[in-house]
């Protein structure tokens, strides 16, 4: 038997586990890629959300609630539906009730901050958005399976990536050997075309996408969540997202505790200012009130900080994980990991980023595609 060369081996890894993986890494990175200016293309087609800045403060969370029950509930006495909080824009914006609906599930309520009047209504089950992340995170799938499957994908796609630079690497190092392997030839026949688009445009976009598929592994698995974590962190534990919960003992003569938190936090965070501010319900006895604000006036989220309030006493209690500490106060592994998500999505970089993400998403998309084109080629030669 003919002893496998390096090479020869790094081939065939690469050649099967990209048949292997080649059809959900085409449905995850075509996803990603329509997803990543959503944010963009919601402010274009959602000019609803869009509203005159007043010279009167916003409406407080539980004004906003009394508002929103006339559309969240069919009756004074309907208990069928959950109203979780507010989040609140910039001044130009509107404010979105979030609530719990029966039948359609999770629902955004769109309404004037400045008055309550209702402006739309966002089901999530039915936004284009949410269905192109159900694709992207478990393939429209049940979510436990589908996950999964995304997971061990991109897990095999990285090994693919690597095996593909391997591949790519030029014996020698000089302009006549870089320049067939860097430029595409636009006067040659279709397989050549298709064998340089998948060879130069995906040395492209190799290290952006392994970036993107290195960071989305820490949604796919715990183990590497926390590996990945202690790397970045020189060791140390990963600090887990954790809910505070009220004590149902406590004895309270507070009233209106909605109010009396929403005119503390006014004090401390420049709402309506900058970035975004979130105030949730307790719903249970033992939930407690959670608010969080994001400074950031892009359309980035590490520096997002949940705080929580016993429902009965308003005492601030302890929860949230790394994101419980303020971003300016978290350690140099605590904010890179907080970045994770803006490196996956590259918001982190602005418009260029995202930008960059985008194209690298598109390459991505095409290369099970112009590899399966190739190895159609090589076997019918």
């Amino acid at each position: 038997m003919k002893k496998l060369s390096f090479k020869r081996i790094i081939y065939l890894l690469h050649l099967w586990l990209g048949m292997l993986s080649g059809i959900v890494v085409f449905i995850v990175a075509i996803t990603g890629c329509i997803y990543t200016f959503q944010t963009e293309l919601r402010n274009v087609f959602e000019s609803y959300q869009d509203v005159e800045v007043q010279n009167k403060p916003f409406l407080s969370p539980s004004e906003l609630k009394e508002k929103s029950k006339q559309y969240v509930y069919a009756s004074p006495s309907d208990n069928s539906n959950v109203i979780y909080g507010v989040t609140y824009a910039k001044l130009d914006r509107a404010a979105t009730v979030a609530y719990n609906h029966y039948e359609d599930g999770y629902t955004l309520l769109v309404l004037n901050p400045y008055s309550g009047d209702y402006l739309g209504k966002q089901v999530l089950k039915n936004d284009f958005f949410r269905f192109v992340l159900s694709g992207h995170r478990n393939l429209w799938l049940p979510y436990p399976v589908g996950h999964q499957i995304v997971g061990w994908a991109v897990l095999i796609f990285v090994i693919v990536l690597i095996t593909g630079i391997v591949l790519w690497i030029p014996k020698k190092w000089n302009k006549k050997s870089l320049k067939p392997r860097l430029t595409i030839k636009k006067k040659a026949g279709f397989f050549r075309f298709n064998y340089d688009l998948h060879n130069v445009l995906g040395i492209y976009a190799a290290l952006i996408a392994l970036v993107i598929a290195l960071t989305g592994l820490t949604w796919s698995f715990e183990w590497y969540a926390n590996s990945y974590y202690k790397v970045i962190s020189g060791g140390k534990e990963l600090n887990k997202w954790q809910v505070a919960q009220s004590d149902t003992t406590a004895v309270s003569s507070l009233e209106n505790t909605a109010d009396i938190l929403w005119e503390k936090v006014k004090a401390e965070y420049p709402i309506g200012q900058e970035g975004s501010f979130m105030f949730d319900f307790p719903n249970q006895k033992a939930d407690a009130y959670r608010i969080c604000f994001n400074s950031a006036n892009d359309d980035t989220y590490y520096k997002r900080h949940f705080r929580f309030f016993d429902q009965y006493t308003l005492n601030e209690l302890e929860g949230g994980g790394m994101y419980g500490i303020k971003y300016e106060d978290s350690s140099a592994g605590d904010k890179f990991y907080r970045m994770t998500y803006d490196i996956h999505v590259g918001a982190i970089g602005g418009f260029t980023g995202k930008l960059l993400v985008f194209l690298a998403s598109l390459i991505t998309a095409s290369l099970p595609i112009t590899g399966f084109i190739l190895w159609w080629k090589k076997r019918h030669k």
